[in-house]
């Protein structure tokens, strides 16, 4: 007699009762389900019927799903749906215009499972992509203004779009263990100089004793640099000129 196909692992049920069970307080009085490490394989249904809560907590289960029905967590603030299978996000996750934290990391999602209306969360300030399979990412991104905290690492990402290296109030991005192409010795050591010229110049006299001995350090490190670089490539030497550092530039009228 022919053997049926294996079944995937069964996960265990949800019932509201569990659920209500698992609503806990944080610190600052908001009610989060926490549902996370209880081996769920499908997103419970049943947790419609809590829908007002204001963080839902489903990480570190075997969910290969997110349902439409998700946009009906509207008071929803904080989503962590990180460590399970889920190799799509629905596009009603959009809907959720009060989210500030959405963490999917590792999971097993791609460029092309990332919904364009992820861009619709306005109010995002921390999103976590980390240990994914993503290989490029939407430039329609850089639609979250708000954005401060951004998850790449261990992907497949080759080049991160302007339109998200360049949001206003991002302070990091980990983009740690992606194939960026490596940049030349060459090309670091002219990106090098290019940033050290671009410096305001001023005559040595102009500059007080402190700056002075700064800029002459800098100039040091300058003309090492150069002299590491093949003369073809070399710039003209400025010899009676100085770079004074930035703050010596906002302090210039003092010198004249």
């Amino acid at each position: 007699m022919a053997k049926g196909k294996a079944k995937g692992p069964k996960g265990k049920k949800v019932t509201l009762k569990v659920a209500k069970n698992s609503i806990k307080i944080t610190f600052d009085g908001k009610r989060r389900l926490d549902l996370s490490k209880m081996g769920i394989t499908t997103f419970p249904k049943c947790i419609l019927k809590l829908a007002d809560v204001d963080e839902l907590d489903l990480s570190r289960n075997m969910i290969k799903k997110i349902p439409d029905f998700i946009e009906k967590f509207q008071n929803l603030r904080w989503l962590d749906l990180h460590s399970n299978q889920i190799e799509k996000l629905p596009e009603t996750i959009g809907m959720l215009q009060n989210l500030f934290y959405l963490n999917i990391c590792n999971n097993k999602l791609t460029a092309k499972s990332l919904p364009v209306e992820l861009s619709q969360l306005k109010n995002l300030r921390t999103l976590n992509l980390g240990l994914n399979q993503i290989d490029n990412l939407p430039t329609t991104l850089g639609a979250l203004k708000e954005l401060q905290e951004v998850g790449l690492f261990d992907n497949y990402l080759t080049t991160i779009p302007n339109s998200v290296a360049k949001l206003p109030k991002l302070k990091k991005m980990n983009v740690k263990r992606n194939p960026f192409p490596q940049p030349t010795e060459e090309e670091l050591l002219i990106d090098t100089i290019k940033r050290i010229e671009a410096l305001y110049l001023v005559d040595e006299k102009d500059l007080c004793g402190p700056c002075l001995k700064r800029c002459q350090e800098e100039r040091d490190k300058l003309n090492k640099l150069k002299n590491a670089v093949p003369t073809s490539l070399r710039k003209p030497n400025f010899s009676s000129l100085m770079t004074p550092n930035s703050t010596a530039k906002d302090n210039q009228a003092e010198w004249r």
